[in-house]
């Protein structure tokens, strides 16, 4: 989008072409005539136009109030989920925040809610001038993330992890480079948004990495302060939307809002992890979420639900049920990782479709499905891991929700 644009689209002109190209539908079958409509109206404008209502449409139950909000699409597709950003802006009450990221000012609407004061700045004027008009209780500026113009606030940084529609791997070549952004913000408080996936011991970072996953998917690592993480050098933080009014997985919902109630569990390396490894399965085969897995808590968090490992190494657990709010699977056989073995066992059970978890042995799950040429009717499960440095093979029943 164009300053020009965005300067239009702030008149009454630009807000009655927005109401226009609102009211239309742009699905895939109905674009083209949609496109032509809002062009008839205001050729000039009508690409600014449509991104924005179609960004809005987007961002629908991922930012709060996104249906009265200028965006765009890549801004959407950056912007983290409202309920992890409202639970981190709840970590951050009562103090004054700096988002020196802010773009178009989704985190932001969050930090508003809970903060003393808010102050947001982003490189890019016209996001800038987006995330003022998008959140008018925060003060909103131009400036560098490596030069950012406050003083005592915290910093809240989502180095941008994509160039050209392809996710960065190296932390060097985020933007801004997240050790270079370490080295301006070690002696505040801060808070840096990262892929799941970042190898944080090649950092400079001493404090707290959160792994954060929303409904089964692991959406980001938080890098915490030693200010901000209470003593914790690592902490889980899984995340269940269902909803408002709806029994939730764990008590009562951290948060309710626009009909979604949000329910937290959280574990950290300050968990006692005493438990026992034994090769033999009890009923269930659990599957531990992504957070607990990629923040190293398996053992903490398997303790607190009474579970124990099949191996040490290996995150997969067991145990006589399911934890409420997470999935396992009934376990029913035990063989050898022997396709001709298990075509003969899933044969007798009229296995007719599969999911399969692999840990701890080269296997490609894909590969091993089509190898199996299921012909029943059942749906059933594999998970492979390895016990003691065997590879190990345990036919299971379907997915099930503790």
């Amino acid at each position: 989008m164009t300053p020009e644009d965005l300067d239009f689209l702030l008149t009454a002109a630009g807000r009655a072409l927005l109401e226009v190209a609102d009211g239309l539908d742009f699905s895939r079958t109905q674009v083209v005539a949609s496109t032509e409509a809002v062009r008839r109206v205001d050729p000039q404008h009508a690409a600014a136009a449509i991104d924005v209502v179609t960004a809005r449409t987007r961002a629908a139950g991922r930012i709060r109030g996104a249906d009265r909000m200028v965006l765009t699409d890549e801004a959407v597709q950056q912007a983290t989920a409202w309920p992890v950003a409202a639970l981190r802006a709840l970590r951050l009450s009562s103090r004054v925040v700096h988002d020196v990221t802010c773009s178009v000012g989704a985190e932001l609407g969050e930090l508003v809610r809970t903060a003393d004061r808010v102050v947001g700045s982003d490189l890019d004027p016209v996001r800038a001038r987006m995330a003022t008009r998008n959140v008018p209780g925060a003060l909103v500026c131009v400036a560098d993330a490596l030069a950012p113009p406050s003083r005592d606030a915290v910093i809240v940084a989502d180095p941008a992890r994509r160039s050209g529609g392809r996710r960065i791997h190296d932390p060097a070549q985020l933007s801004p480079p997240l050790p270079a952004l370490l080295e301006v913000v070690g002696g505040r408080d801060h808070v840096i948004k990262c892929a799941p996936g970042l190898d944080t011991s090649v950092l400079d970072h001493r404090g707290e990495v959160e792994v954060v996953s929303l409904d089964g998917s692991v959406r980001e690592a938080c890098l915490w302060s030693e200010g901000l993480s209470g003593g914790v050098g690592r902490r889980a933080t899984v995340v269940r939307t269902v909803g408002a009014g709806e029994p939730g997985p764990w008590g009562p919902p951290r948060l309710e809002s626009d009909g979604v109630a949000v329910h937290v569990e959280e574990v950290t390396d300050g968990d006692d992890d005493d438990v026992d490894a034994h090769p033999e399965p009890e009923a269930f085969i659990v599957d531990p979420d992504g957070a607990v897995v990629r923040a190293g808590l398996v053992r903490h968090w398997a303790r607190r639900h009474g579970l124990r490992q099949l191996d040490p190494r290996i995150a997969h657990l067991t145990g006589p049920e399911i934890p409420p709010g997470y999935s396992g699977f009934e376990v029913l056989d035990r063989c050898r990782l022997d396709r001709k073995e298990l075509r003969r066992v899933l044969r007798a059970r009229d296995c007719g479709s599969m999911e399969i978890l692999v840990r701890g042995v080269d296997v490609d799950p894909d590969v091993l499905r089509k190898s199996l040429a299921l012909k029943g009717s059942r749906p059933l499960a594999l998970v492979v891991t390895r016990i003691d440095r065997s590879a190990v093979v345990f036919v299971c029943g379907p997915r099930r929700r503790g």
